[in-house]
């Protein structure tokens, strides 16, 4: 990570806030490895991430309903 501390906790502590509606207090108290775990509990199976072509494709599969 680059970076000072203050800046990546910020950013983590955004992040966490946005995809799992963690209010700070919640972030503080968790530790690095249950923040991991959910987040890597999240990806997608196989370890591979979401591409731009994977999100345009499954908005055009869902386009008509």
């Amino acid at each position: 990570m680059s970076g000072t501390f203050g800046k990546v906790a910020a950013r983590l502590s955004g992040q966490a806030a946005l995809l799992l509606g963690w209010a700070p207090d919640r972030f503080w108290a968790a530790t690095p490895e249950e923040l991991a775990t959910i987040l890597a509990a999240m990806r997608m199976p196989g370890g591979d991430s979401m591409d731009r072509g994977t999100i345009d494709r499954l908005m055009e599969q869902d386009r008509d309903g």
